[in-house]
């Protein structure tokens, strides 16, 4: 089982950020150190909240305890998700690098917007992500809107999706690139997978708006990602949680386990099939 240090946002209620990521690769045996880059009382769609950002020095702190405790002397994966600030960001990329001499995976997932909404952090964050996280990166998965801010190319199609995504791998050095939300038909959505030898899509039924996916599923999505788990494992799970929290406030991660970590993975397909192998921008 893998050892996961994960630094994301933190809410005392719901599942989102670290409140889903710790809780899911739990349930599945893995062991997931958290850093909260913010403490909120619940995602900020549920109005009263209460909370804040934590200073980047706290959380260094918190990462020197931990090292000196020696609780973070074996990690296999560290998992970036939500960073409020270019402070943050630096504060990510300085652990990333303490680490290096064992290399660890590194997985980001660049929480930085969605459409039609926009960014969700300011600009100076963004794109302190883009400049200087990213290249650490050796998975990325962004959404759409967040290939699409991070690459400058359009992402409406699956085949500019696949295009915009060889960008963004190429300035990570060749990182793979799971795009979430896929741009498929209006009835399906998924994961584009996109690596430097190829790409394959992996589709799933749209949820209908009469029964809303909760906040959250790309918080699971990429802890499964840094578990280790192949993307259509990955999908399975979380397409199974879903199945079991539509229309529910929040993702029923605990109520259901039962359910969704006995799920099978969904099948894959070339891309190319697909996007008829062109570059579309």
């Amino acid at each position: 089982m893998a050892h996961i240090l994960a630094l994301s946002s933190w809410v005392a209620h719901g599942h989102v950020g670290l409140s889903a990521v710790a809780p899911v690769l739990q349930i599945l045996g893995h062991t997931v150190t958290q850093l909260p880059t913010t403490q909120l009382s619940s995602h900020p769609g549920f109005a009263p909240v209460a909370g804040g950002a934590v200073d980047p020095e706290t959380l260094r702190a918190l990462i020197g305890a931990l090292e000196r405790n020696g609780w973070i002397d074996a990690v296999d994966t560290i998992l970036t998700g939500y960073l409020p600030s270019a402070a943050h960001v630096d504060m990510a990329v300085g652990l990333i690098d303490r680490f290096r001499g064992e290399k660890p995976r590194v997985v980001v997932d660049p929480v930085l917007g969605d459409s039609p909404k926009g960014l969700y952090i300011n600009r100076e964050a963004a794109e302190a992500l883009r400049d200087r996280l990213v290249p650490k990166a050796d998975i990325l998965t962004p959404n759409a809107f967040e290939l699409s801010w991070l690459t400058g190319d359009r992402t409406e199609t699956l085949a500019a999706a696949e295009a915009a995504a060889r960008d963004l791998s190429a300035l990570a050095h060749g990182a793979r690139i799971l795009v979430t939300s896929a741009p498929f038909d209006g009835a399906e959505t998924g994961v584009l997978a996109v690596t430097p030898s190829g790409a394959e899509a992996f589709r799933t039924p749209r949820a209908s708006q009469n029964r809303p996916v909760p906040h959250g599923v790309g918080d699971v999505f990429s802890a499964l990602i840094a578990a280790g788990l192949p993307t259509g494992q990955a999908l399975g799970y979380l397409q199974a949680l879903i199945g079991e929290s539509l229309g529910a406030p929040h993702l029923r991660i605990a109520e259901t386990a039962a359910h969704w970590a006995a799920a099978g993975p969904i099948r894959a397909e070339a891309a190319a099939a697909l996007t008829g192998g062109g570059k579309t921008r």
